[in-house]
């Protein structure tokens, strides 16, 4: 497909300036209940290259690949349980802080660590 060359930086610079939504999501094992959260400044983003990576057998945590091995994907969901509200007329709104204060009110509200999940304290 070609395309005048100012059409294609302009769609680069759109796609550069576009906020992706932050949030966080939530990996749940079906069959024994456990679970991994994470966030990302990119939600959706980072919760496919989760999955990708489950695939693969190269996610960072090794105890929710052996689970992936041994029960199979169908015994895994993947959901965003929350989004970072953005804040346009707060100039001193800092998405990355928010993020975190996000992850870790999940990560106490699921408790993902120990027996019931697969995050580490």
């Amino acid at each position: 497909m070609n395309m005048p060359q100012e059409t294609r930086r302009a769609l680069v610079r759109k796609y550069k300036e576009t906020v992706l939504p932050a949030g966080v999501f939530v990996i749940r094992n079906t069959l024994n209940g456990r679970v991994y959260v994470s966030g990302s400044l990119d939600v959706e983003g980072a919760m496919n290259r989760a999955r990708f990576e489950l695939g693969l057998r190269s996610h960072r945590n090794k105890a929710l690949v052996r689970d992936w091995i041994a029960h199979g994907a169908e015994h895994f969901s993947f959901e965003v349980i929350d989004r970072v509200k953005e804040r346009d007329d707060d100039p001193a709104f800092d998405r990355a802080a928010e993020l975190e204060k996000l992850l870790e009110l999940w990560r106490e509200e699921l408790q993902c660590t120990g027996d019931k999940g697969y995050n580490t304290p």
